[in-house]
This record gives structure tokens, C-alpha cells and sequence, in this order.
């Protein structure tokens, strides 16, 4: 039986708790022993990007003896995982928490990374039916690597039709703090990623990160647009 630490984002928290419960549900359905540290908060992503080292710094302290339990870290988020496996390195470098950052690091994964690739799981028997096209979120794609798994898990989701659409591995336009101070562009961007997914005909569009399906779903639901974002934990625990 795999131990698993479960790690829920801020968005996960605050907007999709279904999606964390989910999550849970396919990983329990896999024979994982799953818990969840009621003392965790953020891994201190924002304000690292913000340009806030210290405070990121301070948080992401605060995440790592929250984590430093037995067992893999999972999260239903490409961006958080990536941060932490990309950039604690450098934020602990010569400081007290140094191997305990090697080590947490070492035991992240996303959620899909982590069926696939130690599970080594790419059919769940769900079943979702209709048209979805699948969005590459930056920090799966980029910070971690995640390309194939998600597609191979959601072709395996009886009833559902998986099409490519031409600008999948393309930002949505959300990026944090990226969409209030360059709100115009990342409209734009938005508008960008949905257009190329209405021209698959697909009515899903499914992703990894909430972060990406909030921003999308936001410009959907103001231009009155016939499409769902789903996570794809979602995805997964449909149908049983």
C-alpha cells in the first residue's frame, strides 16, 4: 500500500474543493492510504513569484515540516509541484531546511504523474461521455514534464473522444499575477486557448491545474461560450 500526503492547493481550498475530493477518491479506489495534515497552508508560490523571497521563503519553511512525514506528496496541481521540485533548491540553499527541501522535493508529485508513473495506472473505468480536448497547463508541461500521462489516462475514460487542439501547450493567459496586472493580454490569451478549442468541436476542456480551468472558465461563462473546463480528477472519478 502507497502512503500518500495530500497536498491541497490554495485554489483547490478556496474554489474547487470537489476537485480535492476527487482526488482522494481515485486514490483511495487505488489502494493508497491517503491523509491530509490539517495544519498546511500554501507552498509559497505567489509570493515567490511576486518577488517576495523572504516571505516565500517563510511559508515555504512552514510547508516543508508540514510535509516531512512518510510517504509521497500528491497534488492535483502541475504549478505548486513544480515550484516546490524547481526553485526550493535554490530558495534553501545554505540554510538549515537545505536537506529537508532535497528531501520533500524528491517525494512531490502531481496527480497525474503520480498514477502513471509510480502507480504506473492509466485506466480508472470511468466513463464521462462526449467531445474534450486537453489543455497542457505551464507548470505540468514546463516545470514538471507532463505530457503523455494525462492523454493516456483521458483515452481510457469510456465514452469520452479525445481531440488535439492546435494551441494546447499554449499559456491560457492566467499566470497569477499576470492576469490583474496584464489583464488585456491575458484576455487575449484566453480568448486564444477557447477559440482553439471550439474549433475541435469539443465540449470539455480538461486540464491539470484549477488555476488554468478558473481563468478559462471565467472568460467562457462572460461570452455565454458552450463549453466545460473540468480538472481532470474530475474526469477520473466520473462515472462510479
Amino acid at each position: 500500500m502507497h502512503q500518500v500526503q495530500l497536498f491541497i492547493p490554495c485554489f483547490v481550498d478556496q474554489l474547487y474543493p470537489q476537485t480535492g475530493m476527487n482526488m482522494v477518491k481515485v486514490l483511495e479506489k487505488l489502494g493508497c492510504n491517503v491523509t491530509y495534515n490539517t495544519k498546511q497552508t500554501c507552498c509559497g508560490q505567489p509570493a515567490f513569484n511576486a518577488g517576495y523571497w523572504d516571505e516565500a521563503k517563510s511559508v515555504a519553511t512552514k510547508f516543508l515540516h508540514d510535509f516531512d512525514g512518510e510517504g509521497y506528496i500528491v497534488a492535483p496541481s502541475g504549478s505548486c509541484t513544480g515550484y516546490a521540485r524547481n526553485y526550493y533548491e535554490r530558495l534553501f540553499d545554505n540554510s538549515a531546511e537545505h536537506n529537508l527541501s532535497l528531501k520533500v522535493r524528491s517525494k512531490m508529485y502531481e496527480f497525474t504523474e503520480f498514477l502513471t508513473n509510480v502507480l504506473k495506472i492509466e485506466d480508472l473505468n470511468a466513463t464521462l461521455n462526449g467531445k474534450a480536448t486537453y489543455h497542457d497547463a505551464c507548470g505540468a508541461l514546463r516545470e514538471c514534464g507532463i505530457k503523455q500521462g494525462p492523454r493516456k489516462l483521458l483515452q481510457n475514460v469510456k465514452g469520452l473522444e479525445l481531440v488535439e487542439m492546435k494551441e494546447c501547450e499554449t499559456c491560457c493567459g492566467f499566470g497569477g499575477t499576470f492576469a490583474v496586472k496584464y489583464e488585456p493580454i491575458s484576455i487575449g490569451m484566453a480568448q486564444t486557448k477557447v477559440q482553439s478549442a471550439l474549433d475541435t468541436g469539443a465540449k470539455y476542456m480538461i486540464s491539470t491545474d484549477v488555476s488554468c480551468v478558473m481563468h478559462i472558465q471565467g472568460y467562457i461563462d462572460k461570452n455565454n461560450i458552450p463549453m466545460q473546463t473540468m480538472h481532470i480528477a474530475d474526469v477520473l472519478a466520473s462515472g462510479w
